[in-house]
């Protein structure tokens, strides 16, 4: 009996190195889909709010009519940020984007004053822009002249960033699933290994939670350490993707971002003592010679 409880517990010595491996690679593909998931709601957002309001001003708006809507339209829980662009200004934004052969034509400026304004993701939809400018038509008759926006990129750009949300979380979603299943595999492969040690230990008169109870808090650790590997490769990842495209860095959300890893290490723990716990409660449940 001695020589096969050796021989058993040499031949059961699980190889951890591996299932950590396997774990932590299938965590970092979870991890880098999170990460673009939540790049992918902040691009949504960043578009939103980079649409520009326009309202031109009558040409006989007063300055202190003008100061006014500003301060009244800037104070707007809304509204992100505000800017009153003079006929000066906006001749030199057009001239950045356009020739300046009009000048030969025209000596007078024709463009109008205007204040622009971006507003919050949330609002950036066609009622919710027109309501705005119903509002500051009330509270300022005849002082702006027009409103103007980019309607069509406004009424697509919601339900585009909408469907393409859904789509994505439904393939997140889809991909959680695999992922369980992935780290629940490469577990039960590795405690397959322990099995003729978990049955040694159960004949020589070990009772189930003193078997257990190493190997649960050995697979916590290993959760624990493949998430912490997982979380490190993720984070080089992002670094080396914003070193290639800058624009990632602006839609870079730390908040969100540390809530990921938090969620990598709670499913890399959780999911790993469950599979283990599972595989060694199946193999006290067996019969010697069926574990061959």
């Amino acid at each position: 009996m001695s020589q096969f409880g050796r021989a058993s517990s040499k031949r059961g010595k699980p190889n951890y190195a591996y299932a950590i491996i396997g774990v932590a690679l299938v965590l970092y593909l979870f991890g880098i889909v999170g990460w673009f998931f939540l790049n992918l709601r902040k691009t949504g957002d960043y578009f939103k709010e980079n649409i520009q309001v326009q309202g031109f001003l009558n040409r006989d708006a007063s300055k202190k009519k003008i100061d006014s809507v500003k301060n009244f339209v800037g104070a707007l829980p809304y509204v992100k940020s505000i800017e009153y662009i003079t006929k000066e200004m906006a001749v030199k934004r057009y001239e950045a984007d356009n020739d300046t052969t009009w000048r030969k034509f025209i000596d007078n400026n024709p463009l109008p004053e205007s204040i622009d304004f971006f507003v919050k993701a949330s609002h950036v939809q066609t009622d919710s822009l027109k309501n705005i400018s119903n509002i500051i038509d009330a509270r300022f008759p005849g002082v702006i002249s027009e409103f103007k926006y980019p309607e069509e990129i406004v009424s697509k750009v919601g339900g585009f960033a909408k469907n393409l949300v859904l789509g994505f979380l439904f393939a997140a979603i889809l991909l959680t699933i695999l992922v369980i299943i992935s780290i629940d595999n490469t577990i039960r492969l590795a405690m397959y290994s322990n099995r003729f040690l978990i049955k040694t230990m159960q004949m020589v008169g070990a009772t189930r939670w003193f078997i257990a109870k190493p190997i649960n808090i050995r697979a916590i650790v290993n959760g624990l350490v493949a998430s912490g590997i997982a979380i490190v490769l993720i984070w080089i990842s992002v670094l080396l993707i914003e070193a290639f495209r800058p624009e990632f860095k602006v839609l870079r959300d730390n908040k969100s971002l540390i809530l990921l890893f938090f969620t990598i290490i709670f499913v890399g723990i959780t999911i790993t003592l469950v599979s283990t716990h599972r595989a060694v409660i199946k193999y006290l449940k067996m019969k010697l010679d069926d574990l061959y």
